[in-house]
């Protein structure tokens, strides 16, 4: 019998042939990416928390098996569409021989606990329906790295080691900051969110728990604003004069703007729950540069002061404190426009704290882009990971350039690792 049919078997008698496994979601087909359609079997489940996972198990299967985080969060509702997305991303996982699973998470809005619980949910619904693997990675990408790392600490014993690409590793207050801060440079230029006839509320808070302001209203908003969806002809001065100014203070560019004021919107009304509406962030003491009067922008912007309660409830939940106890390769591109390479430090930063630097190794890329690695940098990464994991022999941010290098011939480049490379921290 073909592997993948004993595995589809193994799925059925898994989901239905015992009443300790009845509970658990039927392994149903569900089409594979593209990418991976002539290699590999696809299967799907909704589980009881309402988290969708899909799983791929190649025909070449090396017995590995990947966990995969995403990125984001946003606020929309799960689909198999999102699932596919990323598989389809890392593709070259399973290209590999590693088996993938992946979760939507049962809520996308920021709930880092419990989109870690979800992701080592989704582990566990790989094994319940096709085996225990011989060894299991997690990857976490973007905000799946900050999910990845919280859930490390807590199920690290699932896991025989980690990687992490342009992972959000600083936790949320110190990567979030920046976002608070251009939330309110945003309301001194733009004075739309919330606009004069509107309730206000906290700058910092990102909306009130019950507005009803969608995604595409945001987004018009900020249009209204800066033109900022529009060409640059298009644009009237006064939208040319504000995109420039908060662009010139924030120091990223145009084509991320919308992207973190949808994070330092939805996201942190989210966090003003967990928080329970006490400010984790503060710009009390920012001084902002750039623009075309920053005296007036300085005097003129809100200001609002972090609370103790609120800061220890988000460190709390979406900041990373423990030691690592599983190897760690964590690649990051150093001008990423959306989290800051920076953010690599304060994680190595606490492994040294910790007295484990000895678990994680980490390695960055010469692009300017989010989550922009190509196959061979990420199959580099991955090869030495697996190594390390076998062997106990640490790799190094040049044995990973090197690998890069070796596996051009069967994978797509470039490899833009830059070793001596090293973030200052934020």
């Amino acid at each position: 019998m073909k592997r993948t049919s004993a595995l589809f078997a193994l799925a059925l008698l898994l989901a239905v042939g015992s009443p300790a496994a009845a509970a658990q979601p039927a392994a149903d087909s569900f089409p594979c990416p593209q990418q991976i359609a002539a290699l590999a079997t696809c299967y799907s489940a909704k589980l009881p928390s309402g988290a969708l996972v899909l799983a791929a198990v190649p025909k070449n299967w090396n017995q590995n098996l990947i966990v995969y985080a995403h990125g984001g969060p946003g606020p929309m509702p799960p689909t198999n569409d999102l699932n596919s997305r990323g598989l389809a991303r890392y593709s070259i996982e399973v290209k590999l021989g590693y088996a993938w699973v992946g979760t939507t998470y049962r809520y996308l809005g920021f709930a880092v606990q419990q989109s870690a619980d979800d992701t080592d949910e989704a582990r566990q619904y790989f094994v319940d329906h096709f085996g225990k693997p011989k060894r299991t990675i997690l990857h976490g990408a973007s905000y799946g790295g900050l999910v990845g790392a919280m859930l490390i600490e807590r199920y690290a014993k699932n896991y025989d080691g980690a990687f992490f690409n342009s992972g959000m590793l600083a936790g949320a207050i110190v990567g979030y900051q920046f976002r608070a801060d251009l939330r309110a440079v945003y309301q001194y230029y733009c004075k739309n969110l919330p606009r004069p006839d509107e309730k206000p509320y906290p700058i910092w808070m990102g909306l009130p728990s019950d507005s009803k302001l969608t995604l595409d209203e945001l987004t018009a908003r900020v249009d209204e604003c800066t033109g900022v969806t529009k060409p640059a002809a298009a644009r009237s001065e006064l939208q040319k004069k504000n995109l420039a100014n908060m662009l010139a203070v924030g120091g990223f560019r145009e084509s991320v703007l919308i992207r973190h004021m949808q994070y330092g919107t939805f996201n942190f009304r989210d966090i003003a729950k967990i928080t329970q509406g006490k400010s984790p962030f503060s710009n009390r003491r920012s001084q902002y540069k750039g623009s075309d009067d920053d005296k007036a922008l300085n005097a003129g912007v809100s200001r609002f002061d972090s609370d103790p309660a609120g800061v220890a409830a988000l460190k709390k939940e979406a900041e990373p404190k423990a030691p690592l106890s599983i190897p760690v390769l964590a690649i990051h591109s150093i001008n990423d426009p959306q989290v800051s390479v920076n953010a690599e430090a304060v994680y190595r930063d606490l492994a040294k704290a910790t007295m484990s630097a000895n678990r994680l190794v980490q390695a960055y890329t010469d692009e300017s882009e989010h989550t922009a690695q190509s196959d061979a940098e990420i199959a580099a990464a991955l090869d030495e990971l697996t190594r390390w994991i076998e062997t106990k022999s640490q790799p190094s941010p040049q044995s990973v350039a090197a690998r890069c290098n070796a596996v051009t011939s069967s994978f797509p480049g470039p490899c833009r690792y830059r070793p001596e490379f090293q973030p200052h921290g934020y």
